[in-house]
């Protein structure tokens, strides 16, 4: 990957262009930010700056309002994709585990070489 990728999580939009990107009201991205749907880093004056990866995630909120479902269970679907990716995930002790083992294999590998 070179050194001029977009960087989608460098958040510089103000509220008026994710207006525009979005077709939501300032109203509906606050409440989204109220309920912790999404979380906009913050500016000099406290002014909200939402990044590519916000926008994204505004839009996903507007399809699941648009199919019916309601912010608690929107927040419902966002904590089980949690759980699932915290059970999917190695934990940390387990990837120590994993790295001692392998490394005892190529200590293995390495003695039983012969030149």
């Amino acid at each position: 990957m070179s050194g001029r990728e977009l960087r989608r999580d460098l958040a510089v939009l103000p509220m008026s262009v994710v207006r525009e990107l979005t077709g939501l009201t300032d109203r509906q991205v606050r409440y989204y930010d109220q309920q912790g749907l999404v979380e906009p880093q913050r500016g000099a004056g406290k002014q909200r700056r939402f990044s590519l990866d916000d926008v994204d995630r505004l839009l996903q909120i507007a399809e699941y309002l648009d199919a019916g479902y309601t912010v608690a269970e929107i927040r419902e679907v966002d904590e089980k994709k949690l759980r699932k990716q915290k059970n999917t995930a190695p934990s940390e002790e387990n990837l120590r585990h994993m790295l001692a083992d392998e490394l005892l294999n190529i200590g293995r590998f390495n003695g039983q070489q012969k030149f």
